[in-house]
């Protein structure tokens, strides 16, 4: 049992997949974040529309 549980503590197989979930679980984490910072009415779909707003408004300018 003694010999089992050394072993197991040296082997380091499983420590990438480890690795790998923790930084799924980070980057989850930040997509959220952004999703909930640029949400909503004053966020990301605001500023796409004052984009638009502006280039239609060069456009019809004629510059």
């Amino acid at each position: 049992m003694l010999r089992f549980l050394r072993f197991l503590s040296r082997d380091e197989r499983g420590v990438s997949a480890l690795e790998y979930s923790v930084l799924a679980g980070i980057v989850v984490v930040a997509v959220a974040a952004a999703g909930a910072i640029f949400g909503g009415t004053s966020g990301l779909p605001n500023l796409f529309q004052n984009l638009i707003n502006n280039v239609t408004a060069v456009q019809a300018s004629g510059k």
